[in-house]
């Protein structure tokens, strides 16, 4: 699944290219060229999305966890097969903390000596591919989960800046759906405050 997701992240990233280039050009054989690419990366994204959907499918254990993780507002079923595949199996990190750390979302400190105190950002260290797949969905879920929106208004009322508050939602994210796989529950607001 994990080779499936990555495979569907490189055609979106080559249907993204092409639709700038077809934006871009002026000639019209040259667009023409490049919209019939377009339309087959557009065939073999759908194609590689049902093939994800129905390996999901064919595992009971998968479907589960899949619509477990879609119960969380903010997660859709592509975040939900990304976390899935990138996360691995969620039994083998003892905590939330621990999903954090390893997709490099915790925070990281850096001193030099006395003199030298920089702010403290994401420790980029871990599954980049994991980040990315938590970017926009954090962003969704700082106006659609009441978890995630009040976590991040009490963040910004401490004058937190914009992206250390998208960074702070995508850990909180990450530590519900790890908490959702643990806990084999749906997704309850009450349960997650926005700490």
């Amino acid at each position: 699944m994990k080779e499936m997701t990555r495979g569907l992240e490189q055609l979106k990233k080559e249907r993204d290219r092409l639709n700038n280039q077809i934006g871009q050009s002026e000639n019209p054989t040259v667009t023409s060229s490049l919209e019939s690419v377009l339309e087959s990366v557009n065939e073999q994204i759908d194609r590689l999305e049902e093939a994800i959907d129905e390996h999901i499918q064919s595992t009971d254990a998968l479907a589960q966890d899949r619509n477990l993780l879609e119960t969380i507002p903010g997660v859709g079923r592509t975040t939900a097969a990304l976390v899935l595949a990138e996360l691995g199996d969620h039994e083998r990190f003892e905590s939330a903390r621990q999903a954090a750390a390893y997709a490099g979302l915790t925070p990281s400190h850096h001193e030099s000596g006395s003199s030298v105190h920089r702010k403290p950002r994401l420790s980029r260290v871990g599954s980049s591919r994991l980040r990315r797949a938590l970017y926009f969905p954090a962003i969704a879920a700082l106006r659609c989960n009441a978890a995630v929106e009040a976590f991040g208004d009490r963040l910004a009322e401490w004058g937190k800046e914009k992206m250390v508050i998208i960074g702070a939602a995508m850990r909180k994210l990450l530590h519900i759906c790890y908490g959702v796989l643990k806990n084999q529950t749906p997704f309850d607001a009450s349960l997650h405050p926005g700490t």
